[in-house]
C-alpha cells in the first residue's frame, strides 16, 4: 500500500508542510477566515511569514525528493522503497490529501473562479462585467490585477464556477475551496487514464504514470490550486483515450474536446490529432492526404460543434473572445515578456521613452507569431505519422510562445509528454523545467511574504537537489532505452517508439497499470 512507503511518506510530509504553510499572506486574501483562527495562535506577523515561508519551501524540497526518487529506471536502492502494489493514484491521493481543505496553493486563481460565479448568481455575465462590480467578500478575495477584468475563461468553466458557489452556501472562501471539486475530476481523469492511453499507443505506461501523475507541478497547482486546465486536460486525456477504442471512436473524442474547450480553449489542438491516432498517414500519396485532411477537418468541425452546443445551453455566448488578451497584462516569466521587458528597459535608458511604451507588446506578438510558425511546422512533420508528438510538443510550443506563462500551463503538454515519439530524449530537460518552475514558484511565494532571500536559497537547493540525483544514478534515466515499453500497442505505436524500462511501482512489466 501506498501508506507503507517511506518514500510516498516523504513526499506526503512535503504536501502538508506546504498546506501549512500555505497560512500566509502570499496568497491568503485579508479577508479570509483563516485569520481569526491564525490569531488565537499568535500565528500572525513577520515571524509567521518567516516560518511559513521555511515551511512551503521544506515541503516543495520534500516532494521533489520523493518524486525523483520514484522514477522508474532508477538504479539506486532507493528504489526498492515503492514496493510492488503501489499504484500511481494511490501515491498521487496520498500526496494530495492535505491539500483538499487547505485554502488555494501558490495562486488566486480559484478566489477569482468564484467571485465569477458570484457574479452568474447575480445575473451579470463575466463576460460583461468582472468581480469589483459588486463590492463585497467574494470581490475583496481577488487579486487586484484581476479584480477589474473581464474573464477568458469558456462557458462551462463560468457555469461550473456558478454552480460551486451555490453547492459552497455561496460562502466566498468555502466557494473558493470548491473550486477543488471539478479540478479532482480533471486529475482523477489523468490518473486513472494516463498510463492506460500510454500502453494502448505503444509508450511506457510507467513513464506516463510517474512523469505526468505524479508530477509535482500536478499536485500543487491541479489539486493544490484548484486551476481549471486539470479538469480541461482531464477530458482531452479522455478525448485521446476514447479515440484508441475503435476505428470510429475518435468521433466521441471530438466531441468530449469540444466540452473540454468550452472550459479553456486550447483544448481545440486536440482535435488535430484524434482522428489520426488509429489512422496515420502512410505516405503522401493524393489519397492519403485527402482522407487525413478531411477526418481532421470533420473532427475539428465536431468540436467545434460540441462547443457552441455547450455555450448556447449556458447561454454565456461567446463573450470571453473579447477577454483573450487579460492573461498576458501580468507580468510572468514568458519568454517574449521577458525579452520585452529587457527592451523596454535598454530604451528607456537611452531615452527612448516613446518606443519603450509598445515594446512588450511588440515583442509578445513576435512571440506568438513564430509559435504559429513552429506549430505549422510541427503539423507537416509530425501529425500526419505521430500525431500524439505533434499534440505535445505543439502544446509546449504553445505555453512557450503565449504572453503568458505559469506552471500549469507547462502541464497541457508535460502531461502528453510521454507519449512522444523517443520521449527518453526529453526526461532530462522535461524535469529539471518541473523544478526550475516550481523553484520560481518558491522565489515568487518568499518574495510575497518579504523574505526573498528565502526564496533564493530554496531554488539553489532545488538544483543541488537535482544534480545530487543525477550523479547518484549515473543519470542512466536519461539514456535512450532508460525505459522499457509495456505490452505492444492495442492500436499501433507511433513510428521509431523506443523500448523503456522498469516500473514505477516495481510491477512486472507486462501487468497492466491501473
Amino acid at each position: 500500500m501506498a501508506w507503507s512507503s517511506p518514500v510516498v511518506l516523504i513526499g506526503l510530509a512535503g504536501t502538508a508542510l506546504i498546506a501549512l504553510g500555505s497560512l500566509t499572506p502570499a496568497y491568503l486574501p485579508n479577508n479570509s477566515p483563516w485569520w481569526s483562527r491564525l490569531g488565537r495562535f499568535g500565528l500572525v506577523g513577520p515571524s509567521w511569514r518567516f516560518v511559513g515561508t521555511a515551511l512551503v519551501l521544506t515541503g516543495l524540497a520534500l516532494l521533489i525528493d520523493s518524486w525523483l526518487r520514484l522514477r522508474p529506471g532508477r538504479r539506486s536502492a532507493g528504489s526498492g522503497w515503492f514496493r510492488a502494489g503501489v499504484h500511481p493514484w494511490a501515491v498521487l491521493g496520498v500526496w494530495g490529501l492535505p491539500f483538499l481543505l487547505a485554502p488555494p496553493i501558490f495562486s488566486h486563481d480559484a478566489y477569482s473562479y468564484a467571485a465569477q460565479g458570484w457574479l452568474v448568481i447575480n445575473d451579470i455575465s463575466p463576460y460583461d462585467g468582472y468581480p469589483g462590480l459588486l463590492p463585497g467578500a467574494f470581490a475583496d478575495q481577488v487579486a487586484q490585477e484581476w479584480r477589474y477584468t473581464k474573464t477568458p475563461y469558456g462557458p462551462l468553466a463560468i457555469q461550473i464556477q456558478h454552480l460551486m458557489v451555490e453547492f459552497a452556501g455561496q460562502n466566498p472562501y468555502w466557494s473558493a475551496v470548491a473550486m477543488r471539486i471539478p479540478a479532482l475530476l480533471g486529475v482523477i481523469l489523468i490518473g486513472i487514464l494516463s498510463s492506460r492511453l500510454a500502453r494502448r499507443t505503444g509508450h511506457d505506461p510507467h513513464f506516463a504514470a510517474w512523469f505526468a501523475t505524479l508530477n509535482p507541478i500536478l499536485v500543487i497547482d491541479f489539486i493544490g490550486g484548484a486551476h481549471n486546465d486539470s479538469l480541461m486536460m482531464g477530458l482531452v486525456v479522455l478525448a485521446l483515450f476514447v479515440a484508441t477504442l475503435g476505428r470510429r471512436s475518435w468521433v466521441l473524442g471530438a466531441l468530449i474536446v469540444g466540452v473540454s474547450a468550452a472550459i479553456k480553449q486550447p483544448a481545440f489542438m486536440a482535435a488535430l490529432a484524434l482522428p489520426l491516432i488509429r489512422h496515420p498517414m502512410r505516405s503522401w500519396r493524393g489519397r492519403e492526404v485527402s482522407l487525413a485532411l478531411t477526418r481532421i477537418l470533420t473532427s475539428l468541425a465536431l468540436s467545434v460543434i460540441s462547443f457552441c452546443v455547450v455555450s448556447w445551453l449556458t447561454g454565456l455566448g461567446f463573450g470571453w473572445y473579447h477577454a483573450v488578451g487579460v492573461p498576458g497584462m501580468v507580468i510572468t516569466v514568458s519568454p517574449a515578456t521577458l525579452i520585452g521587458l529587457g527592451v523596454r528597459q535598454v530604451l528607456n535608458l537611452v531615452g527612448a521613452t516613446g518606443a519603450a511604451v509598445g515594446a512588450i507588446q511588440v515583442s509578445q506578438t513576435i512571440g506568438l507569431a513564430c509559435g504559429i510558425v513552429v506549430i505549422v511546422v510541427l503539423a507537416v512533420r509530425e501529425l500526419p505519422r505521430r500525431p500524439l508528438t505533434f499534440l505535445a510538443l505543439a502544446y509546449l510550443t504553445v505555453t512557450v510562445a503565449a504572453p503568458a506563462l505559469h506552471s500549469w500551463y507547462v502541464l497541457w503538454g508535460f502531461l502528453l509528454l510521454p507519449l512522444v515519439d523517443d520521449a527518453a530524449r526529453y526526461v532530462r530537460p522535461a524535469t529539471w523545467t518541473t523544478t526550475a518552475l516550481l523553484a520560481y514558484g518558491a522565489v515568487n511565494l518568499s518574495w510575497r511574504n518579504d523574505y526573498l532571500s528565502l526564496g533564493v536559497v530554496a531554488a539553489i537547493m532545488l538544483v543541488v537537489t537535482m544534480i545530487w540525483h543525477e550523479r547518484r544514478t549515473g543519470q542512466a534515466w536519461t539514456r535512450r532505452g532508460a525505459f522499457r515499453r509495456g505490452r505492444r500497442s492495442r492500436v499501433g505505436p507511433e513510428p521509431s517508439s523506443r523500448p523503456s524500462s522498469g516500473p514505477v511501482s516495481g510491477e512486472p512489466a507486462d501487468k497492466e497499470q491501473q
